[in-house]
């Protein structure tokens, strides 16, 4: 039994992978003093202390309002996995740690990806893992969806791999399958695992020849079909680990790799090769290839015609959110560009995406919480995710980015100020443009200026801002938080390359929304950072310098909370 302090508590009956219920005993310590077992009987204080958590998420400075949450508790590692869409509705699956249970996958669908109802949880530790960690999702065209997962086990002191695998069963790749109308029931298929791993999140086996091969078994990605086969990624950070960390280490184990799985069943996997060639001309021989996920691109953020590019999302642990667009021919993945989704850090991490009835690619990805540990699990929760981005292949074949359409659902108030000149090294306060929650709209004619931007959860005594904006000389579009907060948070500049055409206007989409701000540049590029502000403070300020900047337009909504608490 698992005793949760305080009164707080969340409870959810949800499904293992073998049907049978979750029932946790839970004992509410405080005043009541009151023993639950979650299939009894519901007590009043029970009831009243659920209510009270929800108010206190509720009216908790740092809780994003329209932003996904994990819906309390640990989210940490808080991976989006298992995305999917069917018969109207997005799917995602959430990761996060569940009291008595270890690491699961919550479930969540919406309609519009803002508005979302909670489902039992998809997946808990209950075939000898202790743990459900990084993974994909697919569906059938008869409505079985399919989640690909990576087994956790912990090992006790002086217990080995081996000894474990002997005790509790095999590790590696998991499957879980459901066909009912709502997802709401999950089992494992038998051949759970699909892959199996030799060591912790690796495996070394031998060829049909003999050789000996050494492959991932972490982290599958998405299963995709093409020509009557089934086809999955997994990952490569144990194996970099093991084989790759040292300098003297081959360069074949270096660096991020990825390996190519084939099933004609999705029981019986053979792999066949790495997908691509790693190259450090794009990463260097540190990062690894984890969470990834593998989709087409379609031509344009409404979908659409498919373009003959493809994405590969994925991230390094210790650089964060990435990708390539390519060409895929021939179980072959032929990279032609890459691009980051964050660069000071690691901070924007482990991106999934789904493909959609219109074709959309649509990906969200886990923004770090940057709150001290004990302030999280004093507040009940942790766990964010970046706006849902739409992702297409541009022109030039490089990949674009815009929030979703359906974001524009939660505007209201709109206000709109135009045709106006910054001057050189000034600022203009937009009276009565800010708000807690606000969307932000600023199309603009840089001109000569050398830095345009905009700040934005200014205070009023000027101790608090959180800065965007371009640089024409060094291009790109920067994202400073050094004086976001009095307290806590990373005091550093986000910078993400951004090259305007000539003659081309910047346009600046901006988010903020209580601990979250988010900005998208000319559908070209977009960074998601943490702020924790401390003095309530909603200006915000246009500013120029090294020349005037001529202001097409600004247009600023209030944003309509969206979060159930």
């Amino acid at each position: 039994m698992k005793i949760i302090k305080g009164i707080f508590i969340a409870i959810m009956l949800c499904q293992t992978p073998a049907f049978s219920q979750v029932v946790d005993t839970i004992k509410v310590t405080g005043t009541s003093g009151i023993q639950w077992i979650s299939d009894q009987p519901v007590p009043k204080s029970v009831v009243v202390s659920t209510r009270s958590f929800r108010e206190r998420l509720l009216a908790d400075p740092y809780r994003p309002a329209y932003h996904f949450c994990v819906p309390e508790g640990r989210g940490i590692p808080g991976d989006p996995n298992g995305a999917f869409y069917y018969n109207g509705r997005y799917h995602l699956m959430y990761l996060y740690y569940r009291e008595q249970r270890g690491f699961s996958w919550g479930h969540v669908s919406s309609k519009d990806m803002f508005h979302w109802r909670h489902h039992p949880d998809a997946i808990v530790p209950g075939k000898g893992e202790d743990g459900i960690f990084s993974g994909g999702a697919f569906v059938d065209k008869d409505g079985k969806a399919t989640l690909s997962y990576w087994q956790v086990i912990n090992l006790a002191k002086g217990e080995t791999f081996q000894s474990r695998i002997e005790k509790s069963g095999p590790s590696g790749i998991g499957l879980s399958e459901s066909s009912d109308e709502h997802f709401d029931k999950w089992t494992s298929g038998s051949a759970d695992p699909i892959i199996r791993s030799t060591e912790w999140g690796l495996t070394v086996t031998k060829d049909e020849k003999g050789n000996e091969q050494i492959y991932g078994s972490a982290d599958p990605s998405n299963i995709w079909f093409k020509d009557g086969k089934y086809y999955m990624l997994t990952g490569n950070l144990l194996v970099l680990n093991k084989y790759g960390r040292k300098d003297n280490d081959p360069p074949k184990y270096q660096g991020d790799h990825s390996y190519l799985f084939v099933s004609e069943d999705k029981k019986s996997w053979k792999y066949l090769h790495e997908f691509y060639d790693s190259d450090r001309k794009w990463t260097d021989k540190s990062e690894d290839n984890m969470c990834a996920s593998f989709l087409p691109l379609p031509v344009g953020p409404d979908g659409g015609k498919l373009s003959d590019k493809h994405l590969l999302l994925f991230i390094s642990h210790n650089k964060g959110a990435q990708y390539y667009v390519g060409d895929y021919k021939n179980d072959k993945f032929q990279p032609v560009n890459h691009g980051r989704m964050t660069w000071v850090d690691n901070a924007y991490f482990a991106p999934e995406a789904l493909t959609d009835h219109k074709n959309r690619q649509i990906m969200w990805s886990w923004i770090f919480d940057d709150r001290p540990d004990k302030v999280k699990d004093e507040s009940g929760w942790t766990g964010v995710y970046g706006l849902p981005r739409s992702l297409w292949a541009g022109k030039d074949g490089k990949l674009r980015m815009a929030p979703v359409e359906e974001v524009k659902l939660l505007r209201q108030a709109e206000q709109i100020k135009k045709d106006f000149v910054i001057k050189d090294g000034t600022e203009l306060a937009l009276d009565g443009f800010g708000k807690e929650l606000v969307e932000l709209e600023i199309t603009v004619a840089p001109g000569k200026a050398k830095t345009i931007g905009v700040m934005v959860g200014c205070s009023q005594d000027g101790r608090e801002k959180t800065e965007i904006y371009y640089d024409a000389a060094g291009k790109t579009l920067n994202v400073n938080t050094a004086k976001s907060s009095l307290g806590y948070g990373r005091k550093v500049t986000e910078s993400a390359p951004l090259e305007l055409d000539a003659g081309e206007q910047l346009t600046l989409r901006v988010f903020v929304d209580k601990s979250i701000v988010e900005v998208f540049a000319n559908d070209k590029q977009a960074i998601g950072r943490s702020v924790y502000p401390t003095l309530g403070g909603t200006g915000i300020k246009l500013f120029s310098k090294g020349g005037d900047a001529k202001i097409i337009s600004v247009k600023s909504w209030e944003v309509m909370p969206s979060n159930p608490y």
